[in-house]
């Protein structure tokens, strides 16, 4: 045990009552916009669990882990299901996680071992994911009252990350401390995890989860099939029913338009149903009449902006 890890067990009821109000929704929604709903998250370094249970009442899958026993304890009773003992380094899974939550945490990790690190977390964390981490502004290491910090500016987040494979895109934004009494500034950092070039389908390499995310970061969503069944379209209904409605995340609604056919007489009634739901809420739906003629089209098509000038497609 370090001594950062021993301060937390020490003092981890003073740590709880000081953390687990603050407000974080701004930085819940500069995250939560690029994962699909009912996506899978790890909170690493969890502390008390406040982010772990913020997520959970918003429906994702969530694990959570934390060094400290004391706070690995609390969050285990918050959100009612065990939260291990575990540091960074002992992370082991492989492209498991639509996004990692590493809030004020690895700022823990003397800078020597943060390449690793930030190594293990990334290779939990699936193609087309997100990474979130922040750091004290500034530079150096220090130590303050029994624990050890890490301090990072820009550059030297990208010195730490520049060997990660396939890292398709850093976002950096400061934010003050949310905390009474602190003057402090937050460097915050997004790593986009780019996705493979083709996707094959199988078990090691599913085309679901890939649909879902860009229904999730678009904002225009074009689908075009032969025919739709409702076993398949129940599979994405959830994310194209929340493209529809983004206001509370402060986006604006997705435009989506979805043309099938009824072609061979495959689609059936019950997807009918749901297109016609989706029509409701705002998406653009029509069914091509065949006449017996071949129509058999498969293509979906995704567009979006990142902040407003970066656009993708």
């Amino acid at each position: 045990m370090n001594d950062t890890t021993h301060y937390y067990n020490q003092h981890a009821g003073q740590f709880i009552a000081d953390t687990l109000h603050v407000d974080m929704e701004p930085l819940y929604q500069r995250f939560l916009r690029h994962l699909p709903a009912g996506a899978r998250v790890l909170d690493a370094g969890c502390g008390a669990g406040r982010d772990a249970l913020a997520f959970q009442q918003r429906g994702y899958q969530v694990s959570a882990f934390d060094a400290s026993q004391a706070l690995a304890d609390h969050a285990s009773r918050l959100l009612g299901q065990t939260v291990p003992v575990q540091r960074f380094d002992e992370v082991d899974e492989v492209e498991r996680y639509d996004g990692i939550w590493a809030c004020a945490s690895l700022l823990h990790v003397p800078t020597a071992e943060m390449p690793s690190n930030f190594q293990a977390l990334w290779q939990a964390l699936k193609p087309g994911g997100v990474l979130y981490c922040s750091f004290k502004r500034g530079k150096g290491e220090r130590d303050r009252n029994g624990r050890h910090f890490t301090d990072a500016d820009e550059d030297q987040v990208r010195v730490w990350t520049r060997e990660l494979p396939g890292l398709a895109g850093l976002e950096y934004w400061f934010t003050e401390d949310q905390r009474p009494d602190r003057e402090e500034q937050w460097l915050n950092c997004l790593l986009h995890k780019g996705t493979r070039q083709l996707i094959t389908g199988g078990d090691d390499n599913p085309f679901l989860p890939h649909l879902c995310s860009s229904i999730h970061r678009a904002d225009a969503i074009d689908m075009a099939v032969a025919f739709i069944k409702h076993t398949g379209l129940r599979l994405l209904l959830p994310d194209l029913q929340a493209a529809l409605d983004r206001e509370a995340a402060g986006r604006r609604p997705a435009r989506i338009r979805i043309l099938t056919s009824d072609y061979l007489d495959i689609t059936d009634p019950k997807a009918l149903r749901a297109l016609m739901l989706l029509q409701e809420q705002g998406a653009q739906v029509r069914v091509y009449q065949s006449l017996g003629g071949s129509f058999h089209l498969k293509a979906y098509l995704f567009a979006g902006s990142q902040d407003s000038d970066a656009h993708w497609g």
